[in-house]
């Protein structure tokens, strides 16, 4: 056996062998290492209309399937606990609507909307009782404009990674971008969920995948920026393409920029364009399957279909047709692993490193 290990530098380093794309367990490990240290999308906080007002959902259903309940309380404070009665397990909020209390519908047991507990029946005899852990586990959040992030026990702070976006996005009016249902897209990949985000950490792949985009796009200036459990790809317009309208002050300001793609470990990837945010999820679902949800977020609808945010369906498919061809190919009895271009590559380098070190010990067959 060996470890999972990527050379630190790009010019010397293999990609993930392939076994790792194969590996039953090692998909595992990731749901254990990666995906509950880490921060994940909720929702938008429209879901929650009034104060006193409750949402139970399931978190990555079907890969960490964790019951959670997002609650805004009588102050209007947000905030998201645990959905599992701490007595004998059952989902205390069984829908969404309006609650004073989170009372469990199995035994009685109730809890204030901060998660605190406060009634049992029938334990007056019970010793050392309550203990500090009666209560139902609160887990920090963050909010950027509408949206909710939530952290499992997360090994980063997800503020740090807001205000590094906000570098280059931060005079965009976030709290005027307003979620469209009618754009929502969910996308099921027969591949491994980290070949969907290999291929979006790079530009490599797009005068060869999407001729439209690349129509757009000045491929000589794309270029990568590397941060702490981000990536950053800026997309620069050809001529007479749409851009954004930077201010004076702004790193990129005298540059045409078509896009910002940044994506943030694991599994979100925040592109912004001159109509607004469209926000994909990666969701792991098997070993080699994965749902990929695109949210939209518009700020200007009259650039929809404009620059290299149009088209994203086309986008897509293109990208999907390509993934699912990897995974086909990494199932091979003869491949071991690539190398990385050091100019085209570092993305994928970085995300390969940071999945290594996060698994640990996790081994692969020599």
């Amino acid at each position: 056996m060996k470890p999972l290990f990527i050379h630190p530098e790009i010019d010397k380093a293999e990609t993930l062998p392939a076994e790792f794309y194969r590996s039953t367990a090692l998909f595992d490990r990731t749901k254990t290492d990666v995906f509950l240290k880490s921060w994940q999308f909720i929702s938008d906080a429209n879901i929650l209309p009034f104060a006193q007002h409750v949402y139970p959902f399931t978190l990555l259903d079907g890969f960490l399937s964790e019951p959670m309940v997002l609650v805004k309380d009588e102050k209007e404070e947000i905030k998201c606990l645990s959905n599992v009665c701490t007595h004998r397990g059952n989902l205390v909020v069984q829908s969404p609507g309006r609650e004073r209390k989170l009372t469990c519908p199995y035994h009685g047991r109730r809890f204030g909307l901060d998660g605190s507990f406060e009634f049992m029946p029938e334990f007056k005899e019970a010793k050392n009782f309550p203990r500090d852990c009666e209560g139902l586990h609160q887990f920090p959040i963050e909010r950027w404009g509408s949206m909710l992030f939530v952290g499992l026990n997360p090994q980063f702070g997800f503020a740090e990674i807001i205000a590094k976006m906000k570098e280059r996005v931060g005079f965009l009016p976030m709290s005027d971008f307003r979620p469209d249902s009618t754009l929502t897209r969910e996308y099921l990949v027969q591949a491994n969920w980290v070949l969907y985000c290999d291929n979006y950490l790079e530009g490599f792949h797009i005068p060869f995948v999407h001729k439209d985009l690349n129509a757009v796009l000045n491929y000589g200036k794309y270029k990568s920026e590397l941060y702490e459990r981000m990536t950053l790809q800026i997309g620069y317009a050809d001529e007479g393409v749409e851009s954004f309208n930077l201010p004076k002050d702004h790193p990129d300001f005298g540059e045409k920029i078509a896009a910002y793609y940044y994506w943030v470990y694991p599994n979100m990837m925040f592109n912004f364009y001159p109509w607004g945010l469209s926000l994909n999820i990666v969701k792991p679902v098997s070993l080699n399957r994965t749902r990929v949800s695109f949210l939209s977020y518009i700020l200007d609808p009259s650039k929809l279909e404009t620059g290299a945010g149009a088209q994203l369906d086309k986008v897509e498919r293109e990208d999907e047709f390509v993934v699912e061809s990897v995974q086909k190919g990494v199932s091979s009895n003869f491949y071991r692993a690539g190398r990385y271009s050091p100019v085209r590559e570092k993305g994928v380098h970085h995300f390969h490193r940071m999945i290594a070190e996060a698994i640990g010990k996790g081994e692969l067959p020599t």
